[in-house]
C-alpha cells in the first residue's frame, strides 16, 4: 500500500502562487483601502476601508467554518459507529488541521473591527446608538465588545482543542500496530466519547451562537431563527465538496489504493443532501419572512433583491445563489452516476464552495456596504489568499502522516464498503 504522499511541485507552485496573489491584494488593501481610516456609514470617501475589514470578515468567518465542518464529519460518523468513511478519513482529518491557523486569523480579523471600533460592520459597537435604541440595547447582554471576544475565543479554542485531540487518537493508531477485540472496543469508545464531546460544542457555537455573533449581528435589528442551521448548511456542504477533490486529487496522484467510486459515490450523496438542506432552510427563511411581511423581519431581503419597483444591487447575487447552491447539485447530482464520476463531482464541488462563497458574500455586504455592491479583484485575492492557505496546512499534513489509518478497527468494513 502507498501509505506514504509527497507533494508534487504543480501542487506547491499552485499553493504559493496563491498565497503571494493574496498577500499582494492584502498589501494592496492596506495601501488602497486605508482600512484605518475613519468610519463611515453612509459610503463616501472611506467606503474601501468598509470594504477592506468586511471582505476579510466574509472569508475568514466562511473557511474557517469550512475546514472545521471536516471535523464534525468525522465526529458525527464516529458517534454512529459509520465504517465507511475510514479509508479516507485522514482527508477531513488533513482538512480540520487547518482550524488552528484559520482560528487565529479569524479571532485577528475580529478583534481588529471590534476593538477597533468598526461600527460600519457592527452598529452595535457604538455606545451612543445602544444608549437610543432599544432593540440594540436589549441585545446588549452579549452584543458587547467583552462577550463577544471571550466566547470568539473560546469557540476556536475548544474547536482547536478538541480537533487536535481526535488527529491524535487516529494517528495513535499507527503506532500501536493491529488492535484485538478488546483494545479495539476500548479505543472505539474512547474515541466516541471525544467525538461526542466535539458535537456538543458544535451545536453550542457553529450550530447556534457563533453564526449570531460573527454574521447576523451586522444586522442587529434582524434575526432569525434559522439562521445558524442555515449558515452550518452552506459551510458543511461546502467542506464535504472541499474533502472530495482533496479525494480525487489523491486518487489521481494514486493514493488512497482503498477507496473506491463506493466511497466517492457516498461523498456526493452528502453533497447532494445538504444542498437540498441549504435550500430547505433558504426557502423555509425566506417564505415566512415574505409571508408575514412584518417591517423589521422583510428589511433583509429589501436590502438583497429590492422592491417590486425596484430591483436591490445585490439581485442578481442573491438569485445566483440559489441557482449554483440548489438548481446545478440537484440537476446534476441527483442521478447516482453523476455521483460515481470524478469529473462532474469535481466540477460540482468547485459550483458548490463558490456558489456558498458568494453566499457568505450576501449575507456581509449588504448590511456593510449599503448599495455599493460592485465586486473588485480585492475579494477575489483574499479568497485566493485563505484557499492557498488551506492548501499549505493540508499538504503538510499529507505529507507528515499516512494517508490510510491502517490500524483502524473498522478498515476492513471500508475497504469492503458497497453503497
Amino acid at each position: 500500500m502507498n501509505n506514504q504522499f509527497e507533494l508534487p511541485g504543480s501542487y506547491k507552485k499552485w499553493t504559493w502562487g496563491l498565497i503571494i496573489a493574496g498577500v499582494v491584494a492584502l498589501l494592496y488593501g492596506f495601501i488602497m483601502f486605508h482600512p484605518f481610516a475613519p468610519v463611515s456609514h453612509e459610503g463616501g470617501d472611506h467606503v474601501n476601508s468598509t470594504r477592506f475589514w468586511a471582505v476579510l470578515l466574509q472569508n475568514s468567518a466562511y473557511w474557517l467554518l469550512v475546514v472545521n465542518a471536516s471535523m464534525f464529519f468525522i465526529c458525527v460518523t464516529t458517534m454512529a459507529m459509520g465504517g465507511w468513511q475510514v479509508a479516507l478519513r485522514r482527508v477531513p482529518e488533513a482538512i480540520s488541521s487547518v482550524v488552528p491557523m484559520l482560528g487565529i486569523i479569524t479571532f485577528l480579523v475580529l478583534m481588529g473591527i471590534v476593538w477597533g471600533g468598526r461600527t460600519d460592520i457592527y452598529h452595535w459597537l457604538d455606545k451612543a446608538a445602544v444608549a437610543k435604541d432599544p432593540i440594540l440595547n436589549g441585545k446588549s447582554g452579549f452584543l458587547n465588545p467583552k462577550f463577544f471576544t471571550i466566547w470568539s475565543a473560546i469557540a476556536i479554542v475548544m474547536w482547536w482543542l478538541l480537533g487536535r485531540k481526535m488527529r491524535s487518537m487516529s494517528l495513535e493508531s499507527d503506532k500501536h500496530g493491529t488492535m484485538d477485540y478488546e483494545t479495539g472496543k476500548k479505543w472505539i469508545w474512547k474515541n466516541t466519547v471525544w467525538a461526542s464531546l466535539y458535537a456538543v460544542f458544535f451545536g453550542l457555537s457553529v450550530a447556534s451562537t457563533i453564526p449570531w455573533l460573527w454574521i447576523m449581528s451586522i444586522d442587529a435589528h434582524w434575526y432569525s431563527t434559522m439562521f445558524s442551521w442555515y449558515t452550518f448548511a452552506s459551510t458543511f456542504v461546502s467542506g464535504m465538496s472541499l474533502v472530495a477533490l482533496f479525494i480525487i486529487f489523491l486518487k489521481n496522484r494514486g493514493q488512497l489504493e482503498y477507496v473506491t467510486e463506493e466511497h466517492l459515490h457516498d461523498v456526493g450523496k452528502f453533497m447532494f443532501a445538504f444542498s437540498v438542506f441549504w435550500t430547505y432552510l433558504w426557502f423555509s427563511q425566506y417564505m415566512l419572512i415574505w409571508y408575514s411581511n412584518q417591517p423589521e423581519e422583510t428589511k433583509y431581503f429589501i436590502e438583497r433583491i429590492g422592491t417590486a419597483d425596484k430591483s436591490g444591487p445585490y439581485h442578481f447575487l442573491f438569485f445566483l445563489n440559489l441557482v449554483l447552491n440548489f438548481l446545478c447539485p440537484l440537476l446534476i447530482l441527483m442521478k447516482k452516476g453523476a455521483k460515481r464520476n470524478w469529473t462532474l463531482i469535481t466540477v460540482m464541488a468547485v459550483v458548490i464552495i463558490f456558489g456558498h462563497w458568494i453566499d457568505f458574500y450576501q449575507m456581509v455586504m449588504p448590511g456593510t456596504m449599503k448599495d455599493h455592491a460592485e465586486m473588485m479583484p480585492f475579494e477575489f485575492g483574499i479568497a485566493a489568499l485563505f484557499i492557498g492557505l488551506i492548501m499549505l496546512g493540508v499538504g503538510r499534513y499529507f505529507t507528515k502522516h499516512p494517508l490510510t489509518a491502517k490500524n483502524h478497527p473498522f478498515l476492513k468494513e471500508s475497504m469492503i464498503h458497497h453503497t
